[in-house]
């Protein structure tokens, strides 16, 4: 599969300042902005960091929840819009725990992904840092989560790593 000039891949760890970078780089275009959001509000604590999202963004953002269709969501949404979505690893963790085909949904995200003509930003966490857990689970959930950005590199036209709120830049192709 070719490369997505347009897709841009923001990664970084838990509070690196990733969601706001992948924000700023969406609001450069024109609005209205499409943002897919994965999160699912189970908890106070959740609904507080939503929150915090949604007052940053403000007013010029259209949201589309998705917490386990986030395929159809991309593919849905306004082909000449800008689009962030928001973000790949609570959607793969929302779908583990789901027992779905893990495989097979990154297979459809790519595929979605690299159709996409518009701008086009994917945030995900970097889990794959760390030290091994101690759990079938939580490697489970690390070594999907890793063959999931690997997937999205290789077609992403660009990939940037947050730390401490300064992206990083892994990979930068010209926009044709």
């Amino acid at each position: 599969m070719s490369e997505n000039p347009h897709l841009t891949l923001v990664l970084g760890g838990a509070r690196s300042g990733k969601s706001a970078y992948a924000e700023r780089l969406i609001a450069a275009y024109p609005a209205p902005w499409i943002y897919i959001a994965t999160a699912e509000i189970l908890d106070d604590e959740m609904r507080a960091r939503v929150e915090t999202h949604r007052q940053r963004r403000g007013e010029n953002w259209r949201t589309i929840e998705a917490a386990q269709m986030l395929v159809e969501a991309i593919a849905e949404a306004p082909s000449d819009r800008p689009l962030l979505i928001d973000c790949l690893t609570l959607w793969l963790s929302n779908r583990l725990l789901a027992g779905a085909d893990l495989s097979s949904d990154r297979a459809a995200l790519i595929h979605v992904l690299s159709r996409r003509a518009a701008p086009t930003v994917t945030v995900s966490s970097e889990v794959g840092l760390s030290i091994v857990p101690d759990n079938a689970l939580a490697r489970s959930f690390r070594d999907a989560a890793g063959e999931l950005h690997q997937a999205v590199s290789r077609i992403a036209g660009k990939v940037a790593l947050v730390v401490a709120g300064n992206p990083l830049i892994v990979k930068d192709l010209p926009v044709i």
